[in-house]
């Protein structure tokens, strides 16, 4: 069993859930979106999710306009990631700013959801 989430960094979380993605492309085949986590909170960062032709690559920065930006909490953002915090419920609740394409936003819950992150952590 690995580290609990909360013992990874931002920048290891995101390496994780690249590696996630590619070795189980199925969800994201046929999807061209770049996404954009603005986190803030105990660890700040700025990363983007960019999935084009079944494959996921995690880069650090906001050097590429994103199609949807998620700006959350360290804290909120590992809750979302083992899908304990409902992106819905944050949203209106403030703890998940969106910009740009909310369909974008909603459908990146689904493909979070059929993967179990905490099995490749």
């Amino acid at each position: 069993m690995g580290k609990a989430i909360e013992d990874y960094t931002l920048s290891e979380s995101f390496a994780k859930i690249e590696e996630a993605l590619n070795a189980n492309p199925g969800p994201i085949e046929g999807i061209t979106t770049r996404y954009q986590f603005t986190i803030t909170g105990a660890e700040e960062g700025v990363y983007q999710l960019n999935l084009q032709n079944g494959k996921a690559e995690v880069a650090e920065g906001e050097e590429i306009p994103a199609d949807c930006t998620l700006i959350m909490s360290v804290d909120n953002f590992r809750q979302f990631l083992l899908g304990k915090l409902n992106g819905t419920v944050a949203f209106m609740s403030g703890k998940l700013k969106i910009k740009g394409d909310i369909g974008k936003a909603i459908k990146l819950e689904g493909i979070l959801k059929q993967y179990n992150v905490q099995d490749h952590l």
